[in-house]
């Protein structure tokens, strides 16, 4: 078995027949952390007597330990290689998953989700460094695009894992799943070739990290995709965090159905990415990210519309949240493509600090839907416009207009 690991992760990334799928799997740390768990969101306040927007501390505290943890991975990743800190990534989520399941109360839950979010980054923030290591801008947002297809099975299939779940056993088994989707995660990593060279490895210094982290705050074109990028993520959380009592609380739908309504949305993100990828290499990333972005923020008006008149009931707001969802296909694969284009030389830094924005504007966003819950889908909705809006808005002001692309499929 060992061997037959060595002689694979011996072949170059071209040539590996499982480094698409290896990669897909860690970048799937993020969904398989908060979606298997969505459908037991309602259980864990009836089981440990709190409100809904306590509930979601746990989810917010998740994405802030999984924005936060990026720019501890991403530096040791520049430093020491792409495949030790993801190890050691997993084995923190590991532990974290089994402290989730014995936890009594939600501010001891809350906390070990957030340090289950910090060991969970390692493996999506470094993946995305590994393809910048191999592949050039329009090529990378390609192969994110493929990789996000590879990836997609996870957000379907772990909502439906933690209904069945509660069919079988309580909440607290959710955790147990997860952990053991950290061990197929570290099989996985064990097919995987270092991408980063000894001599292209950056210092740990703190005032050489202070300088690269100055170098992707004053750079205009950098912002402009990784906060774009950081308010299209807030809407997701936004449907993550409100979708489970949306649909469960206020539509009645069962838990174990749950799953069924979440995957809609990604098999059209799976859709998405598949045109993406395509056509990509031919209009080139920026192109394709000022598209996305204004589709996104038609999309985010529809589900603020259809959220507060209830025009269409359920299927009326599943629609357009469908609608919303598959543009992110168009803008998060080519936003951290060209986010990272201009620094080869600290990929991971920089794929750190824009992850680091997603997971904590998202998280923020999150919080907030709780916050506003008032029994209505308003509040869920009223967030997914607002970010999709803010979205565009900093795509035309940060970055430049794209020139026509170049490059041949």
């Amino acid at each position: 078995m060992l061997a037959r690991l060595a002689a694979v992760r011996a072949l170059s990334p071209a040539n590996n027949p499982f480094f698409m799928a290896a990669l897909g799997v860690l970048t799937s740390f993020g969904p398989m952390g908060t979606d298997m768990y969505l459908p037991g969101m309602p259980t864990i306040g009836a089981d440990l007597r709190v409100p809904q927007d306590q509930v979601q501390w746990t989810l917010s505290a998740f994405f802030l330990g999984f924005g936060i943890g990026q720019l501890i991975w991403g530096a040791l990743g520049d430093r020491f290689g792409r495949r030790g800190p993801i190890a050691v990534g997993i084995l923190l989520y590991g532990v974290a998953c089994v402290d989730c399941s014995l936890s009594n109360d939600i501010a001891h839950l809350a906390g070990w989700r957030f340090v289950q979010g910090v060991g969970a980054c390692a493996g999506p923030v470094l993946v995305r460094a590994m393809i910048r290591d191999v592949f050039d801008r329009d090529r990378a947002a390609r192969t994110l695009s493929l990789m996000m297809l590879v990836m997609g099975a996870a957000p379907i299939i772990a909502p439906l894992i933690g209904g069945q779940i509660l069919i079988w056993a309580n909440w607290r088994w959710i955790f147990w799943g997860q952990a053991i989707f950290g061990a197929i995660a570290l099989l996985a990593l064990c097919s995987l070739p270092e991408t980063l060279a000894r001599d292209r490895r950056s210092s740990l210094r703190p005032m050489t990290l202070a300088l690269s982290y100055r170098q992707l705050l004053t750079n205009r074109a950098y912002l402009g995709f990784a906060f774009g990028s950081a308010c299209i993520y807030a809407g997701m959380f936004a449907f993550i965090s409100g979708s489970p009592f949306v649909y469960i609380d206020l539509f009645g739908v069962n838990p174990e159905y749950f799953g069924f309504l979440f995957g809609i949305n990604i098999v059209g993100m799976m859709a998405m990415s598949t045109v993406n990828s395509r056509i990509v290499l031919r209009y080139g990333a920026e192109r394709m990210l000022r598209t996305g972005t204004a589709l996104a923020a038609a999309a985010g008006l529809v589900v603020l519309a259809v959220a507060a008149s209830g025009v269409g009931g359920l299927w009326g707001l599943v629609a357009a949240i469908l609608l919303f969802m598959a543009m992110m296909s168009f803008i998060n694969a080519n936003a951290m493509a060209c986010a990272m284009q201009s620094f080869p030389h600290m990929a991971g830094t920089a794929s750190a600090l824009a992850g680091m924005l997603q997971f904590c504007v998202g998280g923020v966003s999150g919080w907030v839907v709780g916050l506003l819950a008032n029994g209505t889908a308003t509040p869920m909705g009223a967030v997914i416009c607002a970010a999709a809006l803010l979205s565009l808005l900093l795509n035309r002001w940060l970055v430049r207009r794209p020139t026509p692309s170049h490059t041949a499929p």
